[in-house]
């Protein structure tokens, strides 16, 4: 009789204790959107082709989060083979709707496609949403490459 006690004992600590875990982990979990948005936007330089004097670069935006980019202003800089920098760029890739994929074509003038080394996202002009500001936008944006350059952050 005894041991059917202690097991009642014990049952009952442990519904005692599971709700108390159950809202710890609620508390430390992140806030519903702010999880699904950090490090939400994936950039990919998908490829360059020549335009006469130019090189033609198409990026492509893919927006995982929530959040729609009314703005979005990327500073761009090219390197050449050697690593020196050889044009900077302001690139608009908004709008960009929420859980949306888009592509975004621009010109680098007066730079041949085979004298680009790499790519650096340099940082972010521009960002913001229907409210206004985003302030960390850099954090979110994923680059990456399938072109022969390297696209870096």
């Amino acid at each position: 009789m005894r041991p059917a006690i202690a097991s009642h004992r014990s049952f009952r600590l442990g519904r005692g204790i599971f709700p108390l875990l159950l809202i710890v982990l609620w508390a430390l979990a992140p806030a519903p959107g702010l999880a699904q948005d950090a490090g939400s936007l994936n950039i990919q330089l998908n490829k360059l082709e020549p335009d006469g004097d130019a090189c033609r670069a198409y990026i492509v935006l893919e927006n995982r989060g929530a959040q729609s980019f009314e703005a979005l202003r990327l500073d761009l800089v090219m390197f050449d083979t050697d690593g020196v920098i050889a044009r900077r760029l302001a690139v608009d890739a908004a709008p960009l709707a929420a859980g949306r994929t888009s592509v975004r074509v621009f010109a680098i003038s007066g730079l041949a496609c085979g004298d680009i080394g790499r790519v650096l996202l340099n940082d972010v002009l521009n960002c913001a949403d229907a409210d206004g500001e985003i302030r960390d936008c850099m954090e979110r944006i994923t680059p990456e490459s399938i072109a022969d350059v390297p696209f870096i952050k």
